[in-house]
C-alpha cells in the first residue's frame, strides 16, 4: 500500500471526535495522521513511533531547562513540543493501520506522556529559578501548581476511561460531537499549552500567560473531578 492509499485508509480509522478540542481534531489529528502515513512507508513500528515523539518531546523540555530563554528558544521549544504531540497522535493511527495495537505499546505511550507532562513544569521550575527575574519566590510554586493539575488531569482521565464499561457499538450515541464543547476544552488542550513557549522570549507576558494557563486548568480540573467521580457512581 502506498503513501496516498495509506492516508487514506488512516482518514476513515480516526477514533471518536467526542471530548476532543478544536485543535486536536483539526490540527494534531490531521498532522498525526500524516506522520503516520509516512511511518507507515518508512517500516516503522508504532512503538518507534511513540519513542520519535519521546524523543522530539524531551528534546524540547531540555533546552527549556538547560538554555537560557530567548526569542529563538522560544520558537525551538514550542516546534519541538508541537512535533512532539503530533507524533503521540500518529502512533495510535499507525498502530490502528496495522491493527497492531496492544497492551504495551498503549503502556509505552501513557508512561511517555506521565513522563512528558511531569519534566515540563520541571523544566519551566528550573528556568523560573535559574533565569527569571521574579517578583517573588512565591512564583516558584506556580510550576509546582500546574504540574499537579495537569498530572491529576491526565491520570484522572485516564483512570475514568478504564474504570467506565464499554458499551456495544450498537449502543453507543450517534449524535455529532459538540462544537461548544470543542472549543471550551481549548484551553486544557496539550497542543495549545505548547503555545505559551513561544513566550519565552520575554518574562512577563510568559510568566502570567503561564499563570493564565494554570488558573484554566484548576477550573478545570475541579469540574472535571466532579463530574468524573458522579459518573462512576453512576455505573
Amino acid at each position: 500500500m502506498g503513501y496516498a492509499a495509506a492516508l487514506r485508509q488512516l482518514r476513515g480509522a480516526q477514533k471518536t471526535a467526542k471530548g476532543v478540542s478544536l485543535y486536536s481534531r483539526y490540527v494534531n489529528r490531521p498532522a498525526g495522521r500524516v506522520l503516520a502515513a509516512g511511518a507507515y512507508r518508512a517500516g516503522m513500528t508504532p512503538n518507534q513511533v511513540t519513542l520519535v515523539s519521546a524523543g522530539f518531546s524531551y528534546g524540547g523540555v531540555a533546552a527549556l531547562a538547560v538554555a537560557a530563554p530567548s526569542w529563538g528558544l522560544a520558537v525551538a521549544v514550542y516546534a519541538a513540543l508541537a512535533v512532539g504531540f503530533a507524533f503521540d497522535s500518529a502512533d495510535g493511527q499507525l498502530a490502528r493501520l496495522l491493527g497492531a495495537g496492544g497492551a504495551a505499546g498503549e503502556w509505552l505511550d501513557h508512561v511517555v506522556d506521565c513522563a512528558k507532562i511531569t519534566a515540563v513544569h520541571a523544566a519551566v521550575l528550573i528556568t523560573f529559578y535559574r533565569h527569571f527575574s521574579l517578583p517573588g519566590d512565591g512564583w516558584l510554586l506556580l510550576p509546582l501548581g500546574f504540574q499537579l493539575a495537569a498530572g491529576m488531569i491526565f491520570f484522572g482521565g485516564l483512570l475514568t476511561d478504564k474504570l467506565t464499561p464499554k458499551r456495544p457499538a450498537d449502543q453507543r450515541s450517534k449524535a455529532a460531537p459538540s462544537r461548544l464543547r470543542a472549543v471550551a476544552l481549548l484551553p486544557v488542550d496539550y497542543g495549545v499549552f505548547c503555545a505559551v513557549f513561544l513566550l519565552l522570549g520575554s518574562q512577563d507576558a510568559f510568566r502570567w500567560a503561564y499563570l493564565a494557563l494554570f488558573a484554566v486548568h484548576a477550573v478545570f480540573l475541579a469540574a472535571f473531578l466532579t463530574k468524573w467521580f458522579r459518573e462512576l457512581r453512576a455505573i
